[in-house]
């Protein structure tokens, strides 16, 4: 997954450099999301990496099942990506350029897992302490994952902080046998 979020990166920069400077960012937004909704649909994954359909056939597809929610600049967008077998990346494409709209507008974004529920006032604490840390409003994404044992583990862009147990267990295994 990572070669695709390295082939990714290049588009989303790019398009946020576009949006920024048209300020259209929440249409990118939007186009985005649409474009993303068709690559993950199964039926196109089907024929994506079938040598039977060509660039402009899944250029057309794209196009045709986005209807009016592409401006030109998305539906050149889609030819690009199209010519050179791309599109299974928009997913990643989509989430780098919501990662840097959020920068941009101050916000970053935190994946929580815990270990068990957090109730309402120990998430507002925790999400707190993240803003104070990362000098940015926090918009938390919560789940749970009983496998930690206890505690929480933080993903705020690339960096990890894993209060959990499972995590303190895994680094003193570690430290034991070195």
């Amino acid at each position: 997954m990572a070669e695709a979020i390295t082939i990714a990166r290049p588009y989303a920069e790019a398009i946020f450099k576009t949006a920024l400077a048209k300020q259209t960012l929440n249409l990118w937004s939007d186009m985005l999301l649409a474009m993303t909704s068709i690559a993950n649909d199964e039926s196109v994954k089907a024929i994506e990496g079938n040598p039977g359909v060509s660039a402009k056939q899944l250029t057309e597809i794209f196009i045709e099942s986005c209807k009016d929610k592409l401006n030109d600049e998305g539906r050149n967008l889609i030819v690009a990506m199209a010519g050179n077998s791309r599109l299974a990346i928009l997913p990643q494409v989509r989430e780098l350029f919501e990662q840097l709209k959020a920068q941009h507008e101050g916000v970053l974004e935190a994946k929580i897992v815990s270990a068990f529920a957090l109730d309402s006032e120990q998430l507002s604490k925790l999400i707190a302490n993240l803003e104070r840390k990362f000098k940015h409003k926090i918009e938390a994404q919560v789940s749970i994952d009983p496998e930690l044992i206890g505690g929480v583990k933080v993903e705020v862009g690339d960096e990890i902080l894993d209060g959990s147990v499972r995590g303190k267990l895994e680094a003193m295994a570690i430290s034991l046998k070195s």
